[in-house]
């Protein structure tokens, strides 16, 4: 799983203290498994459909073009490309991008489930999350750091303490399917927070 580090806003690591028994956990859309998992044991699949066609353009490095798509089993498509910095279209979505979105999509997913079981209602959650590209301790490049900063605005029906919300995020990241699937740190620095 990756590293989980919360950070208060003025940029102090903020200490932590959750008991995994002291909210029900549920899979982000809120459904409880029907039965325990095991490992080897597909709760579900998820499939994405990759194409990129080279067209008539010439194939070296520097003509190429990026530019792909992706395909879900919904039927949204995305256009994709590489990031500009490696000759990508900044109109396409890059695989660093939808690494990002999709740490910070899983852990908002995890947060409002976790919310709504305790009954803390949520108006507005808005993430501006960002990852680092850097080399590795292996010197290789890979997104080594994300850090999330959610504002959430809970309704004005809820008194919730910084100390639960808090809570709140760190059974969101030791419970984010996505967090617990890859090795990069992932730090949560909460922003201005409004009830």
């Amino acid at each position: 799983m990756a590293d989980y580090r919360p950070r208060r806003p003025n940029g102090q690591s903020a200490r932590v203290v959750a008991s995994a028994g002291a909210i029900p956990v549920v899979p982000p859309g809120g459904l409880a498994p029907e039965r325990a998992w095991g490992q080897g044991d597909a709760m579900s699949e998820h499939r994405a459909t990759v194409t990129w066609q080279r067209g008539d353009v010439a194939f070296d490095y520097e003509s190429y073009s990026r530019n792909h798509s992706w395909e879900f089993v919904g039927g949204t498509r995305v256009e994709a490309s590489a990031a500009p910095d490696f000759l990508g279209s900044p109109e396409g979505v890059d695989p660093e991008e939808a690494f990002v979105a999709a740490v910070s999509s899983c852990h908002m997913l995890t947060f409002l489930a976790l919310a709504a079981r305790k009954r803390r209602t949520v108006n507005i959650y808005r993430d501006r999350a960002v990852g680092f590209l850097e080399k590795n301790a292996e010197g290789r490049l890979a997104i080594t750091r994300v850090v999330l900063r959610p504002v959430i605005h809970f309704d004005d029906s809820v008194d919730i303490s910084d100390d639960e919300i808090e809570r709140l995020h760190h059974l969101a990241h030791e419970h984010c399917f996505i967090a617990n699937s890859i090795r990069s740190e992932v730090s949560v620095e909460p922003q201005t927070i409004s009830q």
